[in-house]
């Protein structure tokens, strides 16, 4: 610190302290003083120092005019003020304005003298110094125009905690007041301006975008937050790229060569006009014209890139511009500058000579090109509105307004300070600073707490968190029908504090892209996928490239560029090109399909046949023929035939909760009841023929009481099963959506367990009963109920064998018309087989007899052999039987 005030001190030295910093200046007394930087050029000459000798100064190049015209935007606003009774009355403000030549090391040259003026005045110097041209310090600084410059600046005003309003400089990373403590700025951060990009981009639909940043404090926190928001709406930056107006000429080619090869058709650009024009320049002479340029506030309106020569290749470009402000009287002050009158304005001069192009007399730059070969002289009293420039270019003032803004915001909060009321301040015990013995940081402390509405409505506060809204205007670069010059037409607006979906604001038909089309221009990484179709990944692509696959069954996209199919509900099915579902048809076995008709005619005629039977059996009941095939329990046969026939005819139509619960218990009991039947004839004629003595036990089994009672037990087990089935998991009614196109309406049957029970009673009935009517086929030979018993069994066996896998490979109705058909099959083999020989044969009744009587004979020798042995026990009972037999065979 010591060194640094030595350094001071010798600044301070020379008698003449107004030649502290930069020779070319803006400079006027008064009571208080204010700084000012704009960029008057816009770079510097490109020297390669050798320090051979002791280094020149660089020489700024490339006037600026809009830089200028901000400059006069501070004079003008100070020229005001200084004439307001209301403002500042009694006071004089004096500005001290220099050049940056937008460059860090101009910047901090000229921030230099600002901050050794102020230490100088604050070390009391003057008994060193018999100075007779003292200027006071400088209580705050309006600038600078560049966020790169304005951070450096802002890192050594803050040392001295001197006040800096930048009207420009929008950077993201100055708003840290923990690093910059005394910066603060007119214009939003640009912050805002990333997301209002995004935001476009995606208005516009592109996702393959190119992203070029300067290569500073402004460009790389722009480019960073942009990025961010890109990737929060899934669009992809093709090319990533850095620039700066120093790039070598091989480096400015190559990143001009990666973007002639890219696809993507959107270049965003984050940089400041000097900074891009190395590369617009190389576009130009590419003649790569078919590119669409996003730019931000920094040169959407630059007058270095808006020139006609470039405008083959900007025009259409969409940029972003603060809102314009309205300064009155500022347009007839910029026409009235001239060399003559603006003494105190060493950078009117060059403006001047830069308008017109020539030299003024006594013009330094005159001396040093040594002729006036190439411009003439000039008088300094030629009309300035005759020429065009962009100084003159006041349709919109927005730098320039911002400028004002900050000139009286200073000037506010100097107000403050004269008004101040003891006891009442911002220091301590709540004292007020003296306005004629004021320091920076004193001033510093008054704009924090600034609060006023500025000519355009806007609240102006600069204290923490105290960023100023982002209202943007969106400017279209046009051509000038008349003169082929650049229009900056506004086409929307952006609000970054409005509702959500009202921020934006785009006129269409105000556009016009690559300065004549209305389209918009496409820049997407791949085209637009259909609708039915989805997008598809490409293996080591970004997100945005991808190829678009057809969805699949069952899955629609009804809008280009789906992300997924759409599953369709499990009530419909997707059409052939995927667009949309439409609900799939139901199937079951219903009674309007002929399949259906065909079963259910078959059933009925089952049971038509099977009450013809039990009607002839009914009408010739007391015939021996029935009465010798167990009339009663024939009729039982006969009624289980009919359920079982029914109970086909419950598997046919829309399947409903009670029809599920009811058919396979139908069918199971109705089966076990007509195998029990069966199972119980056979067994009789079994035992009749194979008893040699007649015991207690074989007279107990020929009585009908227990036939009966042996049916009922057999059929109550079956009906237990169903039971117990129906009470744990009863079936019920289901629609299958596995199939496509279809739904299908089925019974869940609730337990396969159960239904495998069920059926397999059923068939260990049937294979009970195959086995007595297996050991009957050494029966007389002309009884042979027993063999077509075994018949009616083998198919019984046959069908059901071949239901199970037919029933477990098939689905939806198909599955109910295959239970059906097996129910039928069993059912007409059985009625074929134990009832059609005895109604359709004509029966000879002397075979009969015969059989009947050789029957008897056998019996009765049989019964006499065994009364024989038995000494007469139960001889009365025995010839009663015998002669009741005798007697109805000798009857028949």
């Amino acid at each position: 610190m010591k060194l640094v005030l030595h350094y001071l001190i010798l600044l301070g030295s020379s008698c003449v302290i107004s030649t502290y910093g930069p020779h070319q200046r803006a400079q006027m007394t008064g009571d208080i003083l204010l700084g000012g930087l704009f960029p008057i050029h816009f770079g510097v000459s490109s020297k390669d120092q050798d320090l051979a000798a002791r280094p020149e100064s660089t020489q700024c190049v490339r006037f600026n005019f809009r830089g200028f015209r901000w400059l006069q935007a501070m004079i003008f606003a100070i020229d005001e003020i200084n004439n307001s009774s209301t403002l500042l009355p009694n006071i004089t403000l004096g500005y001290r304005i220099f050049d940056t030549c937008n460059t860090v090391s101009k910047a901090l040259e000229a921030t230099l003298s600002f901050v050794a003026q102020n230490k100088i005045d604050s070390l009391n110097l003057d008994e060193f110094c018999n100075c007779t041209d003292h200027i006071p310090s400088t209580i705050a600084v309006v600038g600078a125009a560049g966020s790169a410059i304005s951070t450096a600046v802002a890192n050594l005003l803050g040392l001295f905690y001197i006040p800096q309003i930048s009207y420009a400089s929008s950077s993201r990373l100055l708003s840290n007041k923990n690093q910059y403590k005394s910066f603060m700025r007119t214009i939003p951060t640009d912050e805002y301006q990333a997301t209002a990009m995004a935001d476009i981009i995606e208005h516009f639909q592109w996702n393959w975008v190119i992203a070029v940043a300067s290569d500073d404090d402004y460009g790389r926190p722009g480019i960073e937050k942009f990025e961010k928001e890109m990737e929060e709406r899934d669009i992809c930056i093709h090319l990533n790229e850095l620039i700066s107006q120093y790039f070598e000429d091989y480096e400015i080619q190559a990143l001009a060569d990666r973007i002639e090869n890219s696809t993507a058709k959107v270049i965003v650009v984050f940089a400041s006009g000097p900074d891009i024009e190395p590369l617009i320049k190389e576009m130009v002479r590419r003649n790569i014209t078919d590119r669409i340029w996003l730019a931000s506030e920094a040169w959407a309106s630059s007058s270095l890139i808006a020139k006609p020569e470039y405008l083959d290749v900007v025009a259409g470009t969409i940029g972003f511009a603060l809102k314009a402000g309205h300064i009155p009287g500022f347009r007839e002050f910029l026409q009235q500058v001239q060399p003559k009158k603006d003494s105190h304005n060493e950078f009117v001069r060059e403006f001047w000579e830069e308008t017109f192009n020539c030299y003024l007399e006594d013009s330094p730059r005159l001396q040093e090109s040594g002729s006036t070969s190439f411009r003439p002289l000039c008088t300094g009293e030629e009309d300035i509105t005759s020429v065009e420039t962009p100084y003159l270019d006041y349709t919109h003032f927005r730098i320039s307004y911002n400028v004002y803004v900050a000139v009286y915001s200073i000037a506010q909060a100097l107000q403050d300070i004269l008004t101040c009321t003891p006891g009442h301040g911002l220091f301590a015990n709540n004292s007020c600073a003296d306005i004629k013995k004021m320091e920076a940081w004193q001033v510093l402390k008054q704009l924090r707490h600034l609060n006023y509405t500025n000519s355009m409505g806007i609240k102006m506060q600069f204290g923490e968190n105290a960023d100023l809204a982002a209202n943007y205007t969106i400017i279209n670069w046009h051509r000038s029908a008349e003169d082929g010059s650049v229009v900056f037409e506004e086409v929307g607006y952006y609000n970054m504090h409005a509702k959500r979906g009202a921020k934006l604001f785009m006129d269409k038909t105000k556009i016009l892209w690559n300065g004549y089309s209305s389209e918009v221009p496409f820049s997407n990484c791949s085209e637009d996928c259909e609708p039915g179709t989805r997008k598809g990944i490409i293996d080591s692509m970004p997100t945005c490239c991808f190829e678009c696959t057809e969805c699949s069954d069952g899955e629609y996209s009804y809008h280009k560029d789906a992300s997924v199919c759409t599953k369709c509900p499990n009530n419909s099915w997707s059409n052939g090109n995927h667009t949309f579902c439409f609900l799939k048809e139901i199937e079951f076995l219903s009674w309007t399909e002929p399949f259906g008709i065909a079963l259910a005619i078959c059933a009925v005629l089952g049971v038509f046949l099977t009450a013809f039977v039990m009607g002839v059996y009914v009408r010739f009941r007391n015939t021996p023929i029935v009465k010798a095939s167990n009339r009663e329990l024939s009729y039982v046969l006969l009624f289980s035939l009919m359920c079982c026939f029914s109970s086909s005819l419950i598997f046919i139509g829309e399947p409903q909760d009670w029809m599920c619960r009811l058919r396979q218990p139908a069918f199971g009991i109705s089966f076990v009841l007509c195998i029990s039947c069966i199972l119980v004839k056979t067994n009789r004629v079994l035992l009749v023929f194979e008893a040699k003595i007649p015991t207690s036990l074989h007279r107990k089994w020929w009585g009908l009481n227990l036939q009966f009672l042996l049916v009922f037990l057999c059929t109550f087990v079956q009906v237990m099963i169903c039971v117990v089935w129906l009470y744990n998991a009863p079936p019920s009614s289901y629609r299958n959506h596995d199939i496509d196109e279809i739904i299908f309406i089925t019974c869940n049957e609730g337990s396969v367990m159960a239904l495998g029970f069920l059926i397999g009673y059923t068939c260990l009935l049937a294979a009970i009963c195959f086995f007595f009517a297996f050991k009957s086929r050494k029966l007389p030979e002309n009884f042979t109920e027993a063999k077509f018993i075994t018949f009616s069994m083998l198919i019984f066996f046959i069908v059901w064998i071949s239901f199970i896998p037919a029933y477990f490979s098939t689905y939806g109705k198909f599955v109910s018309a295959v239970e059906v058909i097996a129910i039928l099959a069993s059912s007409f083999g059985m009625l074929a087989c134990i009832f059609f020989n005895k109604v359709t044969h004509d029966v000879q009744d002397k075979d009969l007899a015969g059989s009947m009587k050789q029957l008897l004979t056998t019996s009765q020798h049989s019964l006499l052999n065994w009364f024989d042995k038995t000494r007469g026990c139960m001889s009365h009972t025995v010839n009663t039987q015998l002669l009741d037999v005798d007697r109805m065979f000798h009857t028949w």
